[in-house]
């Protein structure tokens, strides 16, 4: 598997219309980490989730914006900005604009984990 071409990959059914498409890593966890393509339609939001290790997402095309727990208000995103979310830290983004937006978003596990727990209120 050292070279990948993202067009022979097939784009896996992702939930409100975005797809996905797995470029590093498999159902039996035989990588460190997981890398994929995610193409996303306007409008589209991931919801408020966390994971259990860091993630790292890089916007290639589109615009949106994303809130990351503890970094303060929504922050706009696009092209050439990547975000690292911390393990256990709130986050989510959304597509603003009129285009899709693409993104490659790096998993530090074998498995891909997204936890929606909502917050524990006092």
């Amino acid at each position: 598997m050292p070279v990948i071409h993202v067009d022979t990959v097939p784009p896996e059914a992702f939930h409100d219309g975005a797809t996905y498409q797995t470029l590093v890593g498999d159902e039996a966890g035989s990588t460190p980490v997981r890398l994929g393509l995610q193409v996303s339609p306007p409008g589209f939001c991931t919801g408020e989730h966390q994971h259990p290790y860091m993630e790292i997402v890089t916007v290639i095309e589109g615009e949106g914006e994303a809130w990351i727990e503890g970094e303060g208000d929504l922050m706009a995103i696009g092209p050439g900005v990547t975000m690292v979310f911390p393990p256990r830290v709130r986050h989510y983004f959304r597509v603003t604009g009129d285009l899709p937006m693409k993104i490659y978003g790096v998993h530090a596990s074998p498995d891909r984990i997204i936890m929606r727990e909502p917050p524990e209120k006092p």
